[in-house]
């Protein structure tokens, strides 16, 4: 089969295209035939040597945890889906699931079945951020309604989906962006927008019950003063900096690391939101999986609104 591999560290230009041998599932796996897959920053960190590589080992390596098609093949075992499914989802992570490819394998409720109301390509953009929001918001925060949440980051790729989700579950939502991401949030439902290059936000912002912080750097210690007693500051890149933790306890709000895991079952919940037009998916660009390599430059860039996917089937 066609994949993107690398035989070392470095930058885009060392994602090629390669024949390799098409994967097998064993007893409790599926093989899907993948026809779209989503691009992460954790995919560029890890091409560099950063991300998630030291899970990954020294390439070679096929990068990508973001998987949309077609089931193909069933291992012993598998209940949940069928031959000629189609799901979605993000397999293994942070173990290699290798989603650059023509064929990906994994256990079978890593994957959820694919909303039908969306593409392939647009399911593929959504599992490793979708999840990140979910687990953060839903799993760690607990959010309900009337809850002030504040998503920095809030126009990108898991933000743009945080919102969404928050606002999903009642929540009032405020998001740090520039300004000319502005109207794109609120569109999809931000209650308020903080123009993070204009104004400090926390001299804009208080009473909040949640924070998910997808900036990192001091962001995260800047974002304690903004929470209300026993509020929580999610801390989703590069988990709490040093001295974060320390100074959430002493302001009396809690504080979490975060890394997002393969959830099936939360996909298929998600999928009704998306199905019920609650959640919906901002693409930023769609590539051939020829083109990994721009895609990356793409994403480094750091300029894009939402997602950007690899189609591997036209």
């Amino acid at each position: 089969m066609k994949a993107i591999t690398q035989q070392t560290f470095g930058g885009p230009e060392v994602l090629v295209v390669s024949e390799v041998d098409r994967p097998t599932p064993i007893q409790t796996e599926v093989l899907v035939r993948v026809h779209a897959a989503g691009v992460n920053p954790v995919d560029w960190k890890s091409r560099a040597g950063g991300g998630m590589a030291g899970v990954l080992g020294d390439p070679p390596f096929i990068l990508g945890w973001d998987v949309s098609g077609v089931v193909e093949e069933v291992g012993f075992g598998v209940t949940t889906v069928k031959p000629g499914d189609e799901v979605y989802g993000m397999p293994w992570f942070p173990r290699a699931a290798s989603a650059y490819a023509e064929y990906v394998t994994a256990p079978s409720r890593h994957f959820a079945l694919k909303p039908a109301n969306i593409s392939h390509v647009e399911a593929a953009a959504l599992p490793l951020a979708v999840l990140t929001a979910w687990q953060a918001l839903v799993d760690t925060a607990h959010v309900s309604a009337g809850q002030r949440v504040l998503v920095h980051a809030a126009a990108g790729g898991v933000g743009h989906l945080a919102v969404q989700i928050a606002k999903a579950k009642g929540a009032y939502v405020i998001g740090t962006a520039s300004a000319g991401k502005h109207e794109f949030l609120k569109s999809i439902g931000a209650d308020e927008v903080v123009d993070y290059t204009a104004v400090r936000f926390e001299d804009v912002v208080s009473d909040v019950d949640v924070v998910i912080d997808l900036v990192g750097g001091d962001n995260a210690i800047r974002s304690v003063g903004v929470l209300k007693p026993g509020g929580i500051l999610v801390a989703v890149p590069s988990g709490l900096q040093e001295g974060v933790a320390e100074a959430a306890a002493k302001a009396g709000v809690r504080s979490s690391a975060f890394l997002v895991e393969p959830d099936g079952a939360a996909l298929t919940e998600i999928a009704g939101l998306v199905a019920d037009g609650k959640i919906k998916v901002r693409i930023e660009a769609v590539l051939p999986l020829e083109d990994a390599g721009k895609a990356h430059e793409l994403g480094e860039a750091g300029r894009s609104t939402g997602k950007i996917v690899l189609s591997v089937v036209e």
